[in-house]
């Protein structure tokens, strides 16, 4: 029996009863506070709902009191059972003929009733001393509707609904595998359903991997706050502006499928992280932050001109740090904020969320670890928000709920997850001899590998020692890679030159929209360097349009909140492909993503943020020696049977990888550039005896020593 608490105000029923059925030996769903149906006069919430394969739905009105009008609960059991059956009677997969096949019940459940006051007939009223006997005593002759019935109560169902049918002629094209794999992604999982509904009071962190849901479970948690607080004021923040759209769809769908009423915008808000002064679209939190403290507030150009010394990632997270710092106490405006992509975010920008909001601080962050495109770490949440006046921490995860993990992968298929992340560590790159591995990043918490889905096949998860990594059928679906061979999921193809590219992407799109069945919408080709997409893309496009075959360049072409049209083929650079989905997704330039000066974590981790927007195939490929050495990495993942085996890095290995790919801005690359120019340089003068060491003077060469001695031990 999996429980599940959301919004209550009737604590006391609501705890005994989930003490009363925790132990209850059936498969089955206990949700309290959820749905939420929608009336003629409003929203209806649901006190709790179980929902088994042997009793069907059973619907419970929670009492709180010792004694009470039976004419009450009658009432309020006839409401519950109407709105219910009024609600499953939508979905036609539950209808024969004209027939519900769900098994509706309802009972009261008042806990401090004596044995006297309950009763187990038309309208049963129980205590828990005939609790389960109530239960055990309702049938459901038709279990085969269970899965499909718990889709309709999460209106997920719904939201995965394609706006229009597919037109399939052949049954083993790949737009009728992709359908039959989109219907196959039903319901929520149980630690999704978690993520949804369990409501902490205060600060709850949601982890996940690429593709387990982290958008769609911080969208649903938006909408069902706001159906049960309307009168909060709710905020949905992100740093992609292309996820705009998505997550309004999703807040919009899912407030219709339980309350039949649009979201009030005025009361829930999606906005950028960034944001400007104007029009209400263009707000965002930190300009909020910055407006509602009366504090000096910066543009792009104007951050660029104060903090242009840095990366173009830290400066937002610079103009954060500033805002933060000039105030001692933020003017509290929110009842709930959400933030979305929480990795390509600094602990300044959450602290500013933090601030914004009333007590008991609703902040609810989903992240990514290797999807961070900065190589930035957000710390512990002990440390992430600081502390209070005598030294204490501000947020300290106590309840288990605060902290959830998505484990499972409902996107990215096995082989194409697995190459994803050995790619983005480097695990079966060449060793690089200055430092004895070929890993680029790891994981500092070991445990994250379990985590996020890998068991431990062999070996030891310890420093210098060997592990070998395997995803299992549980954490990645099997339907997930049965549909289609291994060797179509993913494929990486090396050509001579970029004109060779280009023209075999152009025929490569227009087979998937003539021959196999697929649509514009299921498309998208991405350029991992944000900086170069305009002009590498734009050649694939002319063929394309010398074809008849449209498309455009996300943020250029068309709104920057929008990605996928129904008659384009979307062309995006990384930043604007995060956190959307395609099934064919085409990689071009990776070669790019082999090597790198400085760095390398940071491209990896484009190539692996690439790669993992692919639902179904995804094809990797370049041009050149670089695409080569790629394509053998791959080779070494296949030859592995798609597992993890490698040796994990040192402590001194992981000192130097962090010192060695932190984020640089130009100046400061051209700058370490060109004073290791003076040194190659300087030494092969000293080899050619054209210098002396004396001539540098023998107490900077010393301290220079001593300086190189004494680097372990510095704080990197």
């Amino acid at each position: 029996m999996e429980i599940i608490s959301g919004v209550t105000n009737k604590v006391g029923s609501s705890t005994r009863l989930k003490s009363k059925l925790e132990d209850f030996d059936l498969e089955g769903l206990l949700y309290i506070g959820y749905p939420i149906l929608g009336t003629i006069e409003g929203a209806f919430p649901i006190d709790a709902l179980l929902i088994t394969k042997e009793h069907g739905v059973v619907v419970i009105d929670l009492f709180e009191g010792k004694s009470g009008n039976t004419n009450r609960f009658e009432d309020n059991q006839d409401r519950a059972y109407t709105k219910m059956e009024i609600k499953l009677k939508d979905y036609k997969g539950l209808i024969k003929k004209r027939e519900l096949c769900v098994e509706i019940n309802t009972l009261t459940y008042a806990p401090l009733f004596s044995d006297e006051d309950t009763n187990n007939e038309e309208y049963p009223v129980c205590n828990d001393n005939n609790l389960i006997e109530v239960i055990q005593g309702f049938k459901w002759n038709t279990p085969e509707y269970y899965e499909s019935t718990l889709s309709a109560l999460q209106a997920i169902s719904t939201i995965r609904k394609r706006s229009k049918k597919r037109e399939i002629k052949k049954l083993d094209s790949k737009g009728a595998k992709l359908e039959k794999l989109e219907n196959a992604i039903a319901n929520l999982d149980n630690m999704q359903n978690k993520a949804v509904i369990e409501t902490v009071m205060g600060v709850q962190r949601i982890r996940g991997l690429a593709g387990s849901g982290k958008t769609i479970v911080l969208a649903l948690k938006a909408a069902y706050l706001h159906a049960q607080h309307p009168e909060w004021n709710i905020a949905v923040t992100f740093n992609s502006r292309s996820l705009k759209e998505q997550l309004k769809s999703l807040i919009t769908t899912f407030c219709m499928e339980q309350t039949k009423e649009e979201p009030d915008w005025d009361k829930i808000e999606i906005i950028h992280a960034w944001g400007a002064p104007g029009k209400k679209d263009n707000n965002g939190m930190y300009y909020t932050f910055c407006a509602v403290n009366n504090i000096e507030y910066y543009d792009y150009s104007g951050a660029k001109d104060k903090y242009g010394k840095f990366g173009y990632d830290q400066i937002f997270g610079k103009i954060c740090e500033e805002a933060i710092n000039s105030i001692q106490k933020s003017e509290e405006i929110y009842d709930a904020i959400l933030v979305d992509e929480a990795q390509d975010f600094t602990s300044d920008f959450l602290k500013i969320c933090y601030h914004l909001l009333k007590e008991p601080k609703q902040l609810v962050y989903a992240y990514d670890e290797l999807q961070n495109l900065s190589s930035m770490s957000l710390p512990s949440p002990e440390d992430l928000f600081g502390k209070d006046e005598k030294g204490n921490p501000l947020v300290v995860f106590t309840n288990v709920n605060q902290d959830i993990i998505l484990d499972k992968c409902y996107r990215n298929s096995r082989p194409v997850l697995v190459t994803a992340h050995a790619l983005g560590f480097g695990i079966y790159r060449d060793i690089d001899e200055s430092i004895g591995t070929g890993i680029v990043q790891m994981f500092e918490q070991k445990s994250l590998w379990e985590e996020i889905g890998y068991i431990l096949k062999s070996g030891n998860l310890e420093d210098g020692k060997n592990v070998v990594l395997s995803r299992t059928e549980d954490t990645s679906p099997r339907f997930l890679e049965d549909h289609s061979d291994k060797e179509d999921l993913i494929n990486f193809v090396s050509f001579n030159n970029k004109g060779e590219q280009d023209a075999w992407i152009a025929d490569q799109i227009i087979k998937n929209l003539e021959e196999d069945e697929l649509e514009y919408s299921d498309i998208i080709v991405i350029n991992p360097n944000p900086l170069t997409t305009k002009k590498n893309v734009s050649n694939i496009r002319s063929i394309l349009y010398s074809k008849g075959v449209a498309s455009h360049t996300t943020g250029v072409d068309i709104s920057p909140d929008v990605v996928f049209t129904h008659d384009s083929i979307a062309f995006s650079g990384i930043y604007r492909a995060k956190g959307n989905e395609a099934a064919m997704v085409y990689v071009i330039n990776s070669h790019e993503s082999y090597h790198s000066y400085e760095n390398i974590a940071n491209i990896r981790n484009r190539l692996f943020t690439a790669i993992t927007r692919s639902k179904a195939w995804v094809r990797v490929v370049g041009y050149g020696d670089e695409m080569d050495s790629l394509i053998d990495e791959f080779e070494k993942v296949k030859e592995n049977k798609y597992e993890l085996n490698f040796t994990y890095p040192t402590e001194e290995q992981l000192k130097y990888m962090k010192i060695v790919n932190r984020d640089l801005s130009s100046t400061e690359k051209a700058k370490i550039i060109s004073k290791k120019k003076t040194i190659e340089e300087l030494l092969n003068e000293i080899k050619n005896g054209n210098i002396y060491f004396e001539d540098l003077g023998i107490e900077n060469i010393e301290e220079l020593l001593n300086m190189y001695k004494s680097r372990d031990s510095d704080e990197t």
